[in-house]
């Protein structure tokens, strides 16, 4: 019998609010533990919670970007559980009446597009955080009331490779909107998953399993790879999958049991008495919607009709906002959009991978790579030459043009000064011109080679090819 993925996605997302979603206090990513509290976070007696209005337009923002509906009558709830690192033993949730709903989002899959539905979009807060010791565990409370959004999918994602690619789709739209860094390692951005395996055909779900503890997009893959794998092995053997949370070992590349799943039910949730129900106002909505940024499908197709780029190249430059925005800029000041792209693509991303940086914070400006370019095409530097001298700008954070100047690194394009070195190199390597004239083609490299060496670098690579065929008659 063959067997069928299924895999919902939950994303936690820590929106880039000054203050949290309930109280005052700072979100600044870390202060000294338990330094950012009061109060309403800590949930003592008589302290009341106020919505952040910030986090809450950010939170439309999102859900408008993900084609969701926004609910008429929003109500907060209170999700109880009781854990160290939530000192009020609830957390202020949504729970049958979401901030919106019934969006969804198209990803590429095996040639085509696929939809993604996406449940609900809602907003709450994030607990604490503990930290466990050999002998004792530690609990800090700054991270409690943080604005979280969570974006909940449909059970529509039917490999890791897909959902893989609608994090990264959806990681791209989060950072045009500008409401969160998404950073993984600092826990703005989070993932849980949802796996089950059902009989080809079948159309009732399977029993799931909740994958916790994948920090990156490519743990995400791998851990819902080995569960799917885990469990077809768990069926074909007998055995019944139980419904569980599991951990993600990544030093392991295995999932682990943590507890058993927990449904709606075990938390005990009711409408959150401190916070009353509110009607949404539609003009708001209205304007959230009109100020929407320019999202990366859409900048992606007018890179391809307007500034004649390949669907690929729009498609890799779109997806991350800062690059994209860095292209246009550069494009501004130089009219080969293609020649921008295949830099910004190539040795700049190379670097950017190096230093492990985004494209801002190179320290290399859109002017400089055009200036680069331009050194480039006037024939002052070869293209070889331009990739040292990108480094060392990088490096230095210092403008091309004036590290070409200031190291003497202009090419030789003069005709007569280049035929000399010719000329000269001929007269040295007697046996490699005789063994070219004889047809030995890989001469002519060699030779190549040695008007490079000669001229230090600088002759005219064309320049010189052309002359020195010239001498041999061609």
């Amino acid at each position: 019998m063959s067997y069928e993925t299924v895999i919902g996605l939950e994303v936690h997302l820590q929106l880039a609010t000054k203050t949290k979603a309930f109280c005052g206090c700072s979100t600044r990513f870390g202060a000294e533990p338990n330094s950012h509290t009061c109060p309403v976070c800590l949930g003592f007696p008589g302290s009341l919670p106020v919505l952040n209005s910030e986090a809450f337009n950010f939170s439309i923002r999102v859900a408008l970007a993900l084609n969701c509906k926004i609910q008429d009558l929003i109500k907060f709830d209170r999700k109880n559980y009781y854990y160290p690192d939530l000192p009020k033993n609830f957390q202020i949730s949504q729970y049958d009446m979401p901030l919106s709903y019934d969006g969804f989002i198209d990803i590429p899959s095996d040639g085509k597009v696929k939809r993604i539905r996406v449940k609900r979009v809602h907003l709450e807060e994030d607990a604490g955080k503990l930290m466990h010791e050999p002998a004792r565990s530690l609990v800090d409370y700054n991270r409690c009331g943080m604005p979280l959004l969570e974006i909940v999918t449909e059970p529509d994602l039917s490999s890791p490779d897909e959902a893989y690619e609608y994090l990264t789709k959806l990681k791209s739209i989060l950072k045009y909107l500008r409401v969160s860094d998404c950073d993984m390692e600092k826990g703005s951005l989070r993932c849980d998953a949802n796996i089950s395996l059902r009989p080809k055909g079948e159309t009732r779900l399977g029993t799931k399993v909740e994958i916790k503890n994948m920090n990156s997009f490519k743990n995400v893959r791998s851990g819902l790879d080995f569960e799917a794998r885990r469990q077809l092995s768990a069926i074909k053997d007998g055995e019944k999958i139980r419904q569980e949370t599991r951990l993600w070992d990544a030093d392991k590349e295995a999932t682990n049991p943590m507890r058993s799943k927990e449904e709606a039910e075990d938390y005990r949730y009711f409408p959150e008495p401190d916070l009353v129900p509110f009607v949404v106002d539609k003009k708001e909505v209205e304007r959230v919607l009109k100020a929407l940024p320019e999202l990366p499908e859409a900048r992606c197709r007018r890179f391809v009709k307007d500034l004649g780029l390949s669907e690929y190249d729009a498609g890799v430059i779109t997806s991350d906002i800062d690059m994209a925005e860095y292209f246009e800029e550069a494009c501004g000041f130089y009219a080969n959009k293609k020649a921008i792209a295949n830099w910004i693509m190539g040795e700049v991303s190379a670097r950017l991978k190096d230093k492990g940086l985004e494209i801002r914070g190179l320290g290399f400006s859109p002017r400089w790579l055009v200036n680069l370019l331009e050194l480039v095409d006037s024939g002052t530097i070869s293209g070889k030459m331009a990739k040292g001298v990108l480094i060392e700008a990088i490096d230095t954070k210092r403008d091309p043009k004036e590290i070409v100047d200031q190291k003497g690194l202009s090419q030789v394009s003069n005709p007569g000064e280049i035929e000399s070195i010719v000329r000269s190199v001929l007269a040295k390597n007697e046996k490699s011109a005789a063994d070219y004239r004889a047809g030995k083609k890989n001469a002519l490299a060699f030779l190549m080679g040695q008007v490079m060496k000669e001229s230090k670098g600088k002759a005219n690579p064309a320049m010189a090819s052309e002359l020195l065929k010239k001498e041999f008659g061609e």
